[in-house]
């Protein structure tokens, strides 16, 4: 069974920076995508920043400029880093893989990894 594993979380400062990464482990033939989400308290779960296995990216408005996706495909990894980090980024970071084809043929259309806390705040 794929399972995607984020770390990097943490307290940072306004202005800081941050990296997360996310792995996803497990035999896998193919992940057509992977990105990022957040969820604030109180509020509903946000797209951050998407990759495709061709390298394409696609940013959250409210993060374009300041955050960047990148990815290593021979290890199913993705990293997003944050700069300029804000209070209001301050929420849980998911991790996302879209069309999840294992060493078994199954495909999982969605997998969701646990989340990883970033706090922005002096």
């Amino acid at each position: 069974q794929v399972q995607l594993v984020e770390s990097g979380g943490g307290l940072v400062q306004p202005g800081g920076s941050l990296t997360l990464s996310c792995a996803a482990s497990g035999s896998i033939r193919r992940i057509e995508s992977m990105g990022w989400y957040r969820q604030a308290p109180g509020k509903q779960r946000e797209m951050v920043a998407g990759i495709t296995d061709g390298g394409s990216t696609v940013y959250g408005n409210s993060v374009k400029g300041r955050f960047t996706i990148s990815g290593d495909s021979a290890k199913n990894t993705v990293y997003l880093q944050l700069n300029n980090l804000k209070p209001e980024d301050t929420a849980v970071y998911y991790c996302n893989a879209v069309r999840v084809t294992a060493g078994d043929g199954r495909t999982d259309l969605q997998i969701w990894g646990q989340g990883t806390l970033v706090t922005v705040s002096s």
